[in-house]
């Protein structure tokens, strides 16, 4: 009997550890981390030929820290506004590990980070190029971004400071 009891109450502390722990294993948080990744894709690529509008962050229209801070709100994520801030505060990403949903920065016009878009895959990102220009697809290889790019972020499998999860 006695031998009962303690099975049970390791089995109650087991139970309490588990739902104190939410049960998540660590082998599936990547794969749901990723899966925001890659939503926030999908919701760029959706976007593509939606009007360029400066200052804008909704369907009206956008610019390119628009396009990410607008993306990153549908799941569920509040990012900075401006290209140079979203730079400042993700979590610094290898271009050599860029995954689907990361941001990656350029300086177009100045010398600073002035741009920014939604890293698609296979080489390929989604932006707000400029006036007059609808949301398109951009391509890495090409000189003209690779001579430009600056550093890519990621705030989907990550919080850092600054940036809160809604």
């Amino acid at each position: 009997m006695r031998r009962t009891h303690r099975a049970l109450g390791l089995g109650a502390a087991a139970l309490a550890l588990c739902a104190l722990a939410g049960c998540a294993s660590p082998a599936r948080r990547p794969a749901e981390r990723s899966d925001t990744g890659a939503a926030i894709a999908t919701l760029a690529v959706s976007l593509v030929g939606a009007p360029y509008h400066f200052g804008g962050a909704d369907a009206a229209g956008f610019d390119c820290s628009g396009l990410a801070f607008y993306v990153h709100e549908r799941v569920g994520l509040t990012i900075p506004r401006t290209a140079r801030e979203q730079q400042r505060a993700a979590h610094a990403v290898p271009l050599a590990r860029l995954a689907p949903g990361d941001l990656v920065f350029f300086h177009i016009h100045s010398r600073g980070v002035d741009h920014v878009g939604v890293y698609a895959g296979s080489g390929r990102f989604i932006h707000a190029p400029r006036a007059g220009s609808a949301v398109a697809y951009g391509d890495l290889s090409e000189a003209f971004y690779r001579a430009r790019l600056v550093s890519a972020g990621r705030f989907w499998d990550a919080a850092p400071a600054g940036v809160a999860p809604r």
